[in-house]
């Protein structure tokens, strides 16, 4: 990416995580990036909306490889706990008017602005897979996976929320406690011996099952 094109993302990101999507002129994003005014329409010929795009999928790939440093093949319970808390403390740090950016901007636009909107749930459906390849690693069953990773990471967000509004990150944490325990839970029920006699989806009678005890 050119050097300017990616200081004006850059820029972008940093402003949508602390004003949202609306609150951000383009004027401040060219004066954040140190750039000429019409380096902006050259490289974005879609004005504002295209580099708001442009700055969520970044923000989104720049947030995945943060996660990569917290989950790294451990203890997931842990890992989840302590990525909740790592959270915490940087919203306390950025005195509560940073949080997550894609959340941030798409609860601004979800409903009106179908490029942003599309932008923000690409970053969210690619986050739920990685972190569901991580739990599956970490010994959840496959068909858990996802839901745990959806479940946490809206607990995520939810706390990012609390804790900007209320100015109070306790809020991360008890959620990543939750998260934690729920990741336990998932974690135990992949560790758990299935039953000899377990049916497959496609059995039609006791008689199909897998070593039924009903059959002599």
């Amino acid at each position: 990416m050119h050097e300017t094109k990616q200081r004006l993302v850059g820029a972008a990101a940093e402003l949508l995580n602390q004003q949202g999507y609306n609150g951000t002129a383009v004027k401040q994003i060219v004066e954040r990036a140190g750039a000429p005014f019409a380096s902006m329409y050259h490289f974005f010929p879609g004005g504002k909306e295209e580099l708001g795009a442009d700055a969520v999928r970044w923000s989104g790939r720049q947030y995945g490889e943060l996660a990569d440093l917290f989950f790294v093949g451990g203890d997931v319970v842990a890992e989840t706990r302590a990525f909740f808390r790592a959270a915490a403390d940087t919203v306390r740090g950025s005195g509560y008017v940073e949080g997550c950016p894609i959340a941030t901007v798409a609860l601004e636009v979800a409903g009106v602005n179908e490029v942003l909107r599309q932008a923000t749930a690409d970053v969210f459906e690619a986050w739920i897979a990685a972190l569901a390849g991580r739990y599956e690693a970490g010994g959840v069953e496959p068909e858990d996976a996802r839901p745990l990773a959806a479940s946490v990471l809206a607990l995520l967000e939810g706390g990012f929320v609390f804790a900007r509004a209320m100015r109070d990150e306790s809020h991360l944490v008890a959620a990543g406690d939750t998260a934690a325990l729920a990741v336990d839970d998932a974690r135990r029920r992949g560790r758990r011996p299935r039953p000899r006699w377990a049916c497959t989806a496609s059995a039609r009678s006791v008689t199909a099952c897998s070593a039924s005890p009903f059959v002599l």
